[in-house]
């Protein structure tokens, strides 16, 4: 959520008039991610957030709307498209693609503990099953075919330890694809971080207000988007170490509202490993070959290196530490 296209009040504007959103009283563009232009805006009638997409196009975003749309109506607390009088939820600002969302209330909680955890966790089955009859189809655009393109972009950039390390990482995904292929699959977020969930209350008593941010979504293994929350939500920052407890905590909170299969549960340890390669790759790509943007802050890819090694060296089974 860097800024790439710089919005005019009077652009903005014109777009609220289309929304029937009323008079535009801030606009403050945000800083925070890497992927599109975002804005926060109020009106008379609430808080949005204007997202201005640079990668995506007009072909592919309906995908990504419509399941933000189909998610909220089944009751998951994500941020719904604006419509027009024509019920149009993709619009354009700036020749580009664009949306107006509900801005979620609460914040983000970046310490977080188990309680936080199981509620993720049990949020994040809720959306699992919620999108099991969404119509639309659209691969995960940064699953294995766009690491097979992107490894050799980045490999050149690397000390030959990394390279190393990457290139036989990529190798055993590739091998492990056709067994992960076969779990249970549908619409997955495929980047829950911590910076992408809200929560509402007092300390303590902190309650899921929501999850947004779907513009990395797309059809895969329910197995990948849990071990991408794994990855973020409960691990030591500073080392990549997975912090059994809470990791513990959240699959059984998931498996309260939809059980694991065997092959899920045998596969955890892989599909932890391909969830922290998809964001090194990403990292690495973003930090040697940057955009340009007004406000963008880059994150260090070192830190999925160091989570990757660690899962490589400490695989994890969650039937273990599960009671």
């Amino acid at each position: 959520m860097a800024v790439f296209t710089d919005v005019s009040p009077e652009q903005a504007q014109a777009l609220l008039d289309q929304l029937n959103l009323g008079e535009l009283q801030s606009l403050q563009g945000i800083s925070a991610g890497i992927e599109n232009t975002n804005y926060f805006v109020t009106t008379p009638r609430g808080e949005y957030v204007l997202t201005i997409f640079e990668r995506l196009s007009f072909e592919q975003l309906p995908f990504y709307l419509e399941l933000m749309r189909h998610l909220a109506r089944q009751g998951v607390p994500v941020p719904a498209p604006q419509p027009d009088a024509q019920d149009r939820i993709l619009h354009r600002v700036a020749g580009k693609p664009a949306a107006v969302v509900d801005k979620l209330r609460g914040g983000h909680q970046l310490a977080p503990d188990q309680f936080h955890c199981e509620q993720v966790g049990a949020g994040l089955a809720r959306m699992h099953l919620a999108g099991q009859d969404f119509p639309l189809h659209q691969d995960n655009l940064r699953g294995l075919a766009w690491w097979r393109e992107t490894v050799p972009v980045v490999l050149p950039h690397l000390a030959p330890e990394q390279a190393a390390l990457l290139s036989a990482e990529l190798a055993f995904q590739e091998q492990l694809a056709p067994g992960a292929a076969q779990l249970p699959r549908g619409p997955i977020h495929a980047d829950l971080f911590r910076d992408n969930v809200m929560f509402e209350g007092l300390p303590g008593r902190e309650r899921l207000s929501g999850f947004f941010d779907f513009y990395f979504a797309g059809v895969d293994s329910f197995l990948f988007d849990l071990c991408v929350c794994l990855n973020d939500w409960c691990i030591d920052l500073d080392s990549g170490r997975l912090d059994e407890q809470r990791a513990a905590a959240f699959v059984k909170a998931y498996e309260s509202i939809r059980p694991m299969t065997g092959a899920e549960h045998r596969l955890l340890p892989g599909l932890l490993r391909a969830a922290a390669l998809r964001f090194w790759i990403s990292r690495l790509w973003d930090f040697h070959l940057p955009r340009e943007a007004s406000l963008l802050k880059p994150h260090d890819p070192t830190h999925f290196e160091r989570v990757l090694r660690e899962r490589i060296a400490n695989p994890w089974h969650a039937l273990e530490s599960l009671p």
